[in-house]
């Protein structure tokens, strides 16, 4: 039968980016200074506006610490509660920032359905937000309105993560983006970065409708050293909302928009793809002409970003290839939120001392 002989198979080895060497190679590349990491303490995290480079060049330095140190001798959440309010699909974000906080040690509390909590009685998102002020040491919330993190501040008196609020952000999933690029090539770090080092990247999506590019874009723009230019790709005639260009152009980030994607992918570096883009309270998905397959005439040693779940535009012959950091990209999801909700609840210092 098919089933025994896939029985009998071994497991599917792990390629070169899901080892230790390359988040090892990362964290020995970075100077330590905790006093960034210190200053999130009880820090709400709404937006990648908040974050600049010191700071995540260290959060970067923690995550790699985790990921090249899987068994921790320390597990500084022990006794801390999550609350895992997920009132829209997940599944990569949910289980990263579930898995982050069990592997430091913490207990949660997860929402996985509006339709089981208050809210399918009317009740008020600030009235929500002081209850979770009694029940846990940290909330994650995803929510398919923009307003709803920002709505909740007020009432809160502890810190709230924003895992996705419709079309506005995706702070952390942003993190784990550029995160897997440093880990590809640490010395993109290096602010002195000679020219002709630099990279170019492709983002395939649309700014201004979709919370992971322009949260990838905000971060992109701190380190601008790094980066000779980014291209957008996109079949929209309006990607950006009014003053959002020039705010990465004002950061120093290089970006300009393509339509044609073929005739440019044998100059990019890094390819990022996300075809889907929110309309109304759905989704759509962009043009089948802005796909990628291992026919597309990708550029010999560059990377494919994709921050899944994956639809027709990312073909699955890819998965086999060099290309593919997009497994890799949601692997490390977990050790950046470890290195996050770490320095949030005040106990980076005594990661740091172990």
């Amino acid at each position: 039968m098919v089933v025994d002989s896939q029985l009998q198979k071994p497991l599917r080895p792990k390629d070169g980016t899901a080892g230790i060497e390359r988040p090892r190679a990362l964290a020995e590349s970075i100077p330590e200074d905790p006093s960034p990491l210190l200053a999130l303490a009880s820090r709400h995290v709404v937006s990648s506006r908040q974050f600049d480079r010191e700071t995540l060049t260290q959060l970067f330095r923690l995550s790699a610490q985790y990921e090249s140190t899987p068994a921790l001798m320390h597990l500084p959440l022990q006794g801390k509660i999550l609350i895992s309010a997920f009132y829209e699909p997940s599944t990569r974000t949910r289980l990263s920032f579930e898995s982050a906080w069990h592997r430091l040690g913490g207990d949660i509390m997860s929402i996985t359905d509006p339709k089981s909590t208050g809210m399918a009685k009317g009740e008020s998102i600030q009235d929500i937000a002081e209850m979770f002020n009694n029940y846990g040491d940290v909330i994650v919330l995803r929510n398919n309105e923009d307003r709803s993190v920002y709505d909740m501040l007020d009432a809160l008196r502890i810190p709230i993560v924003n895992a996705g609020n419709g079309i506005d952000e995706h702070p952390t999933q942003a993190m784990a983006d550029v995160y897997t690029i440093f880990k590809w090539r640490p010395e993109l770090l290096d602010p002195d970065l000679p020219r002709d080092k630099r990279i170019r990247v492709g983002i395939i999506g649309v700014p201004n409708r979709m919370r992971t590019v322009r949260s990838l874009l905000l971060l992109l723009a701190r380190f601008p050293t790094a980066i000779e230019e980014v291209v957008i790709f996109t079949d929209q005639d309006s990607p950006f909302d009014e003053g959002q260009a020039e705010e990465l152009n004002q950061a120093g980030l290089s970006v300009r928009v393509s339509k044609r994607l073929e005739p440019e992918l044998p100059d990019l570096d890094v390819v990022y793809i996300n075809a889907i883009a929110w309309v109304g309270d759905s989704y759509e998905q962009m043009g089948a002409e802005l796909k990628l397959s291992t026919h597309s005439p990708l550029k010999k040693d560059s990377i494919i970003l994709h921050p899944l779940a994956r639809g027709e535009e990312l073909d699955t012959d890819l998965d086999p290839t060099l290309h593919n950091w997009y497994f890799a990209q949601a692997r490390g999801a977990v050790f950046v939120r470890m290195a996050l909700l770490t320095c949030m609840v005040r106990r980076v210092s005594e990661v740091m001392d172990t």
